[in-house]
């Protein structure tokens, strides 16, 4: 899953600053709850046992990308409201990445 190290990279972070991990970390997790509640689907990884297809996701690339956009995008605006600018729910870059993913519901 998404590295400590990979997002102080997108938020262009030294490694050896420590301030912001616990931060980070947290939009980490929030990111990859997201990635699975957009997508109707758990995230697992390549090691994991007989997944099933209809209701896992494994993480990949695209899913790596997507939680690294949604990380940036948290530490840049840290609050809820953007004043002077158009306001998107899911940055469209992030939308773009998973919609191949979701789980339509029937």
């Amino acid at each position: 899953m998404l590295s400590l190290e990979r997002a102080k990279q997108q938020v262009r972070l030294d490694q050896d600053f420590h301030d912001e991990d616990e931060l980070l970390k947290s939009y980490i997790i929030a990111a990859g709850r997201l990635v699975e509640n957009h997508t109707r689907r758990t995230l697992i990884t390549d090691s994991d046992e007989s997944p099933d297809p209809e209701i896992t996701l494994i993480y990949n690339g695209d899913i790596e990308v997507a939680m690294l956009l949604l990380v940036g995008n948290w530490y840049a605006n840290r609050e809820s409201v953007v004043t002077g600018e158009s306001v998107a729910v899911l940055p469209m870059a992030v939308d773009a990445l998973l919609q191949p993913y979701v789980r339509y519901l029937e």
